[in-house]
């Protein structure tokens, strides 16, 4: 750099003394130099660089003001934990997850489609190996057929939830299996969950299965029979 510290010496051998003050506040202004700073990462990185620098410290051991030992360190690995989840929710938003209070099972301006239209769509999107429409239409034509067969009414906007919900009041013992249909329907179209063969076969072997159950009768507002 451009300055000598304290205890530096002179080409003949002389010692040169730099006050303290002086040479740090020479290091100051050197490093401010944009030179040293045109790679730094943004403000977010540096926070989260800090954090886990903190997290660090605590996992070798910190001693009082929580009354050291395992249980300081415990109690500042949480706090941390918390704050660096706050600052990457922050900067990422929240999980896509949160779609499925508001994921409509039928989309679209098009009118409705027979059950058998949504299971060639399902069929042909298996094949291709597209999972995740797959399993959209497969969910769709399951809901078309309980539709078609009376054990649901028709009603735009009805999401995989309520469907399964109305459905299994109908066919009571297959509730159960209608609601993990569901979820599975909401994890993949709405959430992060990635689709595959066996989610696509999973809906296709229920809605075999429900066409082949006996619906029961509901009170009014459900499914009939």
């Amino acid at each position: 750099m451009g300055f000598r510290g304290e205890g530096a010496l002179l080409a003949d051998g002389a010692p040169v003394e730099t006050p303290r003050d002086a040479a740090r506040d020479a290091a100051h202004e050197e490093l401010r130099k944009a030179v040293y700073h045109q790679h730094e990462p943004g403000v977010v990185e540096r926070f989260v660089d800090w954090v886990q620098h903190q997290i660090s410290r605590a996992v070798d051991g910190v001693s009082t003001p929580l009354g050291g030992g395992g249980n300081a360190a415990l109690a500042l690995l949480i706090v941390l934990a918390l704050v660096l989840g706050f600052v990457l929710w922050r900067r990422y938003g929240a999980p896509r997850r949160a779609a499925r209070a508001t994921g409509k099972l039928f989309t679209g301006p098009e009118g409705p489609r027979s059950a058998a239209g949504h299971r060639a769509d399902a069929a042909a999107h298996a094949a291709a190996g597209a999972w995740e429409d797959a399993v959209r239409e497969q969910m769709r034509a399951l809901v078309r057929a309980l539709e078609e067969r009376t054990v649901l009414a028709p009603r735009p906007g009805r999401t995989a939830d309520e469907a399964a919900a109305e459905a299994g009041r109908a066919l009571p013992d297959h509730a159960r299996e209608l609601a993990s249909a569901a979820r599975l329907f909401d994890d993949i179209a709405f959430g992060d969950r990635p689709a595959d063969e066996r989610a696509y076969r999973l809906l296709a072997d229920l809605d075999q299965t429900l066409g082949r159950t006996r619906p029961v009768a509901v009170p009014a507002g459900g499914g009939t029979a």
